[in-house]
């Protein structure tokens, strides 16, 4: 494990870049925005390749921070209608960078943040402090992520944050996979086993309706392994909700490489999106890659129904989600 300068900010402040290696597994971390810029793994014919979209440079992520490639979300994950929301008798406005909507923590999210770096046994520790205010957020957050691989060579990122005022987190990482290769054009030839038999629909904004839908019949059962296809951007409910330890959620498998990813969380949900809005701005194409977001609920604070996403003072917030790599003949 080591790190090495990766880059430097228009403002001159460094960014790191820290790779891990073990058992066959390369993983490239970078302290701007917690980005997994890049995750080498051996396939059926033992050739090592990328399998996660990435820039090679800085200049790519701060050129093209939209699709958040690869990047650690947050404080809030997904979308919260209109940018706002009520806590303790009192509406919080937070930045509209979505429509009328606030998406993965407003418009300089926990995505385009430096945060300070920590050695780690196999692995490393970013933390950072996000003030009161931050995006129209209340409390002053201390949070982390620690970014390990496990003796096997599974990737585990763990995530834990205190605050000192009642305050909502939903944290995830926004990687997107494509298990022939991160330049290897569509990954919608995948098969994709998602243990959910639910899913939170959502209106042409892509905000959650508050109903449930049963995905039995429909293009949404993932149940059975099967092709993914592209048009999918949806809030999986797993059926194991949330857990105190990870447990294994989905799998995806590239036939071709051989190639399989299994995703095991600790979240009750899981965002299933196909990359369908990927374009010419960056140089790859739609459905190149699939975005697997462990999660709780996209607008959770204005929706009761749903698992809370509330943190308040003495509280911990974790979570934690574990990607395993294989090979299948």
């Amino acid at each position: 494990m080591y790190d090495e300068l990766f880059g430097t900010l228009p403002d001159g402040t460094p960014v790191h870049r820290w790779t891990l290696e073990r058992s066959g597994v390369r993983v490239r971390v970078l302290t701007y925005g917690g980005i997994v810029q890049s995750v080498e793994v051996p396939g059926r014919d033992r050739a090592t390749v990328d399998v996660v979209l990435g820039f090679p440079d800085l200049a790519g992520y701060l050129a093209h921070p939209e699709p958040y490639l690869g990047a650690l979300v947050g404080r809030y994950a997904n979308r919260i209608a209109g940018g706002r929301f009520p806590l303790d008798g009192r509406t919080y406005h937070l930045a509209q960078n979505n429509g009328t909507n606030s998406l993965h923590g407003g418009e300089n999210g926990f995505d385009k943040r430096v945060w300070d770096a920590q050695a780690v046994e196999h692995g490393v520790r970013l933390s950072r402090v996000a003030p009161h205010g931050e995006e129209g957020f209340p409390g002053r957050l201390e949070v982390s992520a620690t970014y390990t691989l496990d003796e096997g060579g599974a990737l585990r990122i763990a995530y834990e944050a205190v605050t000192d005022a009642p305050t909502v987190v939903n944290l995830t990482n926004h990687t997107y996979w494509n298990l022939s290769g991160g330049g290897a054009g569509s990954a919608g030839g995948h098969e994709l086993r998602i243990a959910a038999s639910r899913l939170t629909p959502v209106d042409g904004d892509l905000i959650p309706t508050g109903e449930f839908l049963d995905v039995a019949g429909t293009r949404f059962d993932f149940r059975e392994a099967r092709k993914v296809g592209a048009g999918h951007d949806h809030n999986f409910v797993l059926d194991k909700g949330p857990t105190e330890t990870p447990v294994e959620v989905a799998e995806l498998h590239d036939p071709a490489s051989g190639r399989v990813l299994t995703v095991a969380t600790t979240e009750p949900g899981l965002q299933l999106y196909t990359a369908d809005h990927l374009d010419g701005s960056v140089p790859f194409a739609p459905g190149d890659g699939i975005a697997l977001e462990t999660q709780h609920f996209p607008d959770s604070p204005n929706r009761p129904g749903f698992p809370s996403t509330e943190l308040r003072p003495g509280g911990v917030y974790g979570s934690e989600t574990v990607y395993d790599f294989a090979v299948r003949d």
